[in-house]
């Protein structure tokens, strides 16, 4: 049985789903987060993972507060950066174990029209974005051969706030909401995000150094959309009244400047599993469907 260590995974919305998904395919599942203690801690850590002896890490934790980061630079630059660093940097002597880590569209600049690929140039212009991507820089640089980093985006998914929970909940208290149309990017469901993490993990656990799951891949489901084209299939799909108002970026200004343009290409991925990934549309259904089902049991 493969044995995981998920860090974030009681209480991210990518680790829940990874908890529960990596459980479902016969994994063996811990998870380690910040109310544990101290994960900055070297010798902290350094014993959780020897007393776990997991084959594979999966580090979601983050400093996901976009705007915030532009006021507390330093502090998201310890969970963006050092965290991964120093996990990276124990894995060193460690040699059984091999680190997923993941990474975000926010290190792109955002000026293209087309899906961005791996090998990509990041142009990062946010807090967020800079130290994302100084974090999977030094996993990368520390761990080359023993991890990956997988980039994801615009994530919904069950057990924890995102957007698509936000537009439904705004549209129970208001006949109409402004959501912004000029940033595109690639919805993704954190239960996908989770299979094909699962998936990459245990071809590298069947093929070890000749698996080529070591590197970057972009982990998201296809196709693209707005945050208005997102929220308007939500609103259609649960049968609300609301009426869903575009609006600029500028009509909407945030501290962090977001990306304009940041689809992933799913390509690799999509070699990789012989498939493209579900369609975002058909993601959000099942997210939906699954979310009403859970509402009428309670």
């Amino acid at each position: 049985m493969a044995k995981a260590l998920v860090l974030g995974g009681a209480t991210g919305l990518l680790g829940q789903a990874l908890t529960r998904i990596l459980t479902e395919r016969g994994w063996s599942v811990e998870t380690l987060g910040r109310q544990q203690g101290n994960l900055l801690d070297d010798a902290f850590l350094g014993e959780r993972l020897d007393a776990a002896q997991p084959d594979v890490i999966f580090n979601t934790v983050a400093w996901t507060q976009v705007d915030d980061a532009e006021d507390h630079v330093e502090d998201a630059r310890l969970i963006n950066r050092c965290l991964p660093a120093s996990l990276a940097c124990l894995l060193k002597s460690r040699e059984s174990m091999f680190l997923v880590h993941y990474g975000t569209d926010f290190i792109f600049g955002g000026q293209g029209s087309h899906p961005l690929k791996e090998e990509d140039k990041p142009q990062p212009q946010s807090v967020y974005g800079r130290t994302k991507l100084e974090g999977e820089e030094a996993v990368r640089a520390a761990l080359p051969d023993r991890s990956c980093v997988l980039r994801t985006a615009w994530l919904f998914g069950h057990g924890r706030r995102n957007f698509v929970e936000a537009i439904l909940d705004a549209c129970r208290r208001r006949d109409e909401i402004n959501v912004v149309h000029d940033q595109v990017g690639s919805p993704s469901f954190a239960d996908d995000v989770a299979l094909y993490s699962a998936q990459l993990a245990e071809a590298w656990l069947e093929k070890k150094a000749d698996s080529g799951v070591p590197g970057v891949w972009h982990v998201t489901n296809s196709g693209e959309a707005s945050w208005c084209e997102l929220a308007c299939e939500a609103v259609q799909l649960t049968s609300s009244p609301c009426r869903v108002i575009p609006i600029t970026s500028d009509e909407w200004p945030q501290k962090a400047k977001r990306p304009s343009y940041s689809a992933l290409c799913t390509d690799k991925l999509a070699a990789f599993l012989g498939k493209q990934p579900r369609p975002w549309p058909q993601a959000l259904r099942a997210y939906l469907f699954a979310r009403k089902t859970m509402d009428s049991g309670k």
